[in-house]
């Protein structure tokens, strides 16, 4: 395509690098390679100053580097046009009269240093308060990120909600990649209890975890980098206070049970073996829906809560445990799901990491024989 004689001016852009968590080596090293393919064809990528990416990027032939650091007048200025118009959509959604519009804007302009992360989540908040409380509570929400990230978290462990919403934040905060509503429930019991099969109180409940949290086609992701990364160090012993083991293991017991309850032969009634899977189409609602992540990821999650076998927790790679049962009355309908994911490859990947943990593991000797 970018040798295409007949391109025009095309503008390619990729936002924050810094959070490509799969194959970033390879996605810096096609930038490099294909910048200098055509000149009607510009690139522009924005990432954190890591050493490594701005290492592979200075590979590239003809480049601009333009550090935000180095122009605070000209971010000051953009998020001070953004403070204006979210303050004028908040004075006319909420009818605010001129003392509090002008108190609102003044409190977000002397507050938010520059970050449109910052003006963006107190705003949202602000949709969510009667236009009457709005002065008192505009000193509820601190200037910097941490510091209102900080307070989220304490209005979510004085609620009466603090265990189940402490429980999704560490779920989603650990899973590799983001999940569906569906997955998010069927791998947390609690969740599952509460909500059962509705969507739409899952979604309810998944909007008390603060502004930490957003919903884009039915998938679950955090507001920005930033949020995860403040989880997982500032508040890490608030959601994970035994550790990030004890949530791998909850993802891993639980994705067993739902692979268990739900996976059988022909999952997608297609009668056929052998059938092109280019050729199949997804039904709906689709069977394979709440337990899609846990087959493709649960070993993973196995390994990562298994780090030490040495321990008691070799227990569960003894014959007669979840892992033997599964493999030796689903192991086919796994692979069946697998191929039906299109995940294959990750499969083959997933087993070579469960027979190295068995190998490393004792009283294992029949397992070892399924794998």
């Amino acid at each position: 395509m970018l040798q295409d004689p007949s391109l025009n001016s095309t503008y390619l852009i990729i936002d924050a690098l810094d959070e490509c968590v799969a194959d970033l080596s390879k996605l810096l090293d096609f930038v490099v390679q294909k910048s200098s393919v055509s000149s009607r064809v510009k690139w522009i990528v924005s990432s954190r100053n890591w050493p490594d990416i701005e290492g592979r990027l200075e590979q590239a032939g003809h480049k601009v580097r333009l550090c935000l650091e180095l122009n605070a007048e000209s971010i000051s200025a953009a998020v001070s046009v953004y403070i204006e118009k979210r303050v004028s959509q908040l004075a006319q959604e909420k009818t605010y009269d001129k003392r509090t519009r002008d108190t609102v804007l003044e409190h977000l302009a002397s507050n938010a240093n520059n970050t449109f992360l910052w003006v963006a989540s107190v705003c949202q908040h602000l949709e969510k308060i009667e236009r009457w409380n709005v002065r008192e509570k505009l000193n509820l929400f601190p200037p910097g990120l941490d510091l209102l990230y900080k307070r989220m978290i304490q209005q979510i462990s004085d609620s009466h909600n603090a265990s189940l919403c402490k429980q999704i934040l560490a779920l989603v905060v650990t899973v590799y990649r983001p999940i569906t509503l569906k997955e998010l429930s069927a791998i947390s019991e609690m969740l599952e209890n509460v909500a059962g099969d509705d969507l739409e109180s899952t979604r309810e409940i998944v909007s008390l975890c603060g502004s930490f949290l957003t919903i884009r086609e039915q998938s679950v992701y955090f507001v920005h980098q930033s949020a995860k990364d403040f989880l997982f160090t500032n508040a890490f012993y608030e959601i994970f206070p035994s550790g990030t083991e004890e949530t791998h293991y909850i993802v891993f017991s639980r994705s067993l049970h739902i692979m268990s309850m739900t996976l059988r032969r022909d999952m997608y009634n297609l009668l056929e073996v052998g059938y092109p899977i280019e050729e199949v189409k997804q039904p709906d609602p689709d069977p394979l829906a709440a337990s899609r992540y846990s087959c493709i990821y649960w070993v993973d999650h196995l390994c990562a809560w298994n780090f030490n076998p040495s321990t008691n927790r070799s227990a569960e790679l003894q014959d007669g445990s979840a892992v033997d049962s599964f493999l030796r009355k689903q192991y086919l309908y796994w692979l069946e799901a697998l191929s039906l994911c299109q995940s294959m490859p990750k499969g083959v990947l997933s087993m070579a990491k469960l027979n190295d943990l068995i190998q490393r593991s004792t009283d294992s000797s029949e397992l070892m024989k399924l794998v």
